[in-house]
């Protein structure tokens, strides 16, 4: 029986690890669930489940959960917890062999480097931890000899095509994009952008932000620095296509020129399932690929010019030090100013340019821990805040 603490249970890849683990009730339980400000939806898994430890976002959202869950739920839960406090005890948990990190942004870093330190096995579904400490959390992973496994189906995938392959056989890493709803635009029809129409992914359901990113193609860069810190490859041997069908979840070429691949259906339980029961294949619930239904595979180079945020993800991963931390966070504010309706869908690209560029000025550096990170990741916060406000300021007059 594998015990497993989620961090993010609330959202997309949370419920669908819940749904993973009903299918499964003679292997998987989970122990432990830690949430956002999603009450209602906590309690319900609560009530289903019966963990033995629960955290909130905020002290609030956890009184509330408390007072709604029936008494016999609630007089099982030995930890009430919240903040990142909360996140660091649920994901260290004696009762815990398996922690999934399936929550957004960057609250989980100091719990998955504790939970590594503890020796339990990571599921990784959240982008930002490694984009911002790829460093710090893989070389605590080696010296600890814990594994971390990918959940995005990108790297799932190449996790899956590399299996047993020395490092030696490979020549690059090909990760697949469905280039989003808006693939092939001018920049001109890129310009009119809404939010609306940003959120409607052509196929996958997803959070609001990650979906946004797919439709910068920053959700790509993002994941192609992911991958460099994952597969120990450089950036330069990991390549971006566009594949509309979203059949191949992404490739690997070897160095006699064989291309390994991984399709599989649109549902992220399928690589959830590949996580929680490594080494191992189990039985799935999800209905068989149909090869014949797919009918047309189809495959593009990437328009940058189009859509510069897959550049400016190369360029920081290629600079290196800090630049990915300022890269993340310039991001996440000009994401949230896009859903607002502050920033146009062309000045999400604009923005993070200036970060970068500001940061080159004032200096970048080689993080040592995480508070050389939490204070890259706050100045660039601010800078783009600030940036920001100019620009609204610029739009008013």
């Amino acid at each position: 029986m594998t015990r497993i603490a989620i961090l993010g249970s609330t959202g997309s890849i949370g419920r669908s690890a819940v749904a993973v683990v009903g299918t499964h009730p003679g292997r998987l339980r989970i122990t432990a669930l830690a949430a956002g400000r999603n009450v209602r939806a906590l309690v319900e898994q609560a009530a289903h489940l019966s963990p033995t430890a629960i955290s909130m976002a905020s002290e609030a959202a956890l009184v509330e959960a408390r007072a709604l869950l029936p008494p016999e739920v609630s007089k099982a839960v030995s930890v009430w917890e919240h903040g990142s406090r909360g996140l660091v005890e649920i994901a260290t948990r004696p009762d815990v062999d398996l922690v999934l990190c399936a929550s957004s942004g960057t609250a989980a870093l100091e719990a998955v480097l504790a939970a590594i330190e503890a020796g339990k096995t990571i599921a990784l579904a959240n982008k930002e931890v490694l984009v911002m400490a790829g460093e710090l959390v893989t070389r605590a992973a080696r010296q600890k000899g814990v594994t971390l496994l990918p959940v995005d189906s990108e790297h799932n995938a190449i996790h899956q095509c590399l299996h047993r392959r020395e490092p030696a056989e490979v020549r690059r890493l090909i990760l697949t994009a469905s280039g989003g709803p808006f693939r092939g635009w001018s920049p001109e029809a890129l310009g009119r952008v809404t939010p609306e129409a940003a959120l409607s992914h052509p196929t996958w359901k997803m959070g609001r932000k990650i979906t946004v990113d797919s439709a910068t193609l920053m959700n790509k860069g993002l994941e192609v620095i992911e991958a460099h810190w994952l597969f120990d490859v450089a950036p330069d041997r990991i390549d971006v296509v566009i594949h509309p069908q979203s059949v191949v979840h992404s490739l690997v070429e070897l160095r006699d020129g064989s291309v390994i691949a991984q399709l599989g259906v649109t549902d992220m339980r399928l690589p959830i399932q590949y996580a929680f029961s490594y080494p191992e294949r189990w039985e799935g619930a999800l209905p068989t690929l149909d090869l014949a239904a797919c009918r047309t595979l189809e495959f593009f180079e990437p328009d940058r010019a189009a859509f510069p945020c897959l550049g400016l993800a190369y360029r920081a991963m290629t600079a290196g030090r800090s630049f990915p931390i300022v890269l993340n966070a310039a991001n996440e504010v000009a994401v949230a100013a896009f859903l607002d309706g502050r920033l146009s869908f062309p000045g999400i690209p604009a923005l993070i340019e200036r970060a970068l560029e500001a940061h080159d000025r004032e200096g970048a550096c080689a993080p040592r821990d995480v508070a050389d990170i939490r204070h890259v990741d706050g100045w660039a916060h601010r800078f783009a805040g600030h940036e920001l406000a100019g620009v609204e300021s610029k739009i008013q007059g």
